[in-house]
């Protein structure tokens, strides 16, 4: 397993959870992004920072540190 944070563009994987259950994974899961979703990685910034991905048919900006709490299978 890894997380969100080590994909690469165009890949696409499965959320198992969520590294540290906090407030950060309260919103998360606000946004779309719970066990057992799929998400693809769309773009990545040149210097890592954000990531854009589409989960549910929309496109979402995260944090390097936010998808680094996210692991993918």
């Amino acid at each position: 397993m890894k997380n969100l944070r080590r994909m690469r563009r165009g890949q696409k994987g499965r959320v198992v959870g969520f590294k540290h259950q906090s407030q950060l994974c309260r919103r998360m899961m606000d946004m779309g992004i719970t066990k057992g979703t799929e998400v693809e990685v769309i773009r990545i910034a040149p210097f890592g920072d954000p990531i854009e991905i589409c989960v549910r048919g929309y496109s979402l900006s995260l944090r390097k540190c936010d998808a680094e709490n996210i692991i993918i299978e």
